[in-house]
């Protein structure tokens, strides 16, 4: 329930931060579907190939299934709340 509220924060702070809704925000699954529809910028490439390296070393690290699916159910609210210029940040980079 921490790691929910810290991603809701986030998301009203985003919100606050660039005027923008969430119905605005242009996310990480929103870069997939318009991948799988034609071709993405590179700045929209490097952010989805950061969010995948990020799923992985995050779900990798997990101890047990519980941790696992726990961690699996915040990456996929990242995925589809945060927008994708979060994930050009330095911290998610191999």
């Amino acid at each position: 329930m921490k790691k929910v509220r810290s991603i809701l924060e986030a998301l009203k702070q985003t919100e606050q931060a660039t005027g923008k809704t969430i119905l605005d925000i242009v996310t990480i699954n929103d870069l997939r579907d318009k991948e799988d529809i034609g071709t993405i910028k590179a700045e929209e490439k490097r952010a989805l190939r950061n969010y995948e390296a990020y799923r992985i070393r995050k779900l990798n690290k997990a101890i047990g299934e519980e941790e696992f699916h726990e961690e699996y159910k915040v990456l996929q609210a990242l995925a589809n709340l945060s927008p994708f210029e979060e994930f050009l940040n330095e911290k998610y980079a191999h």
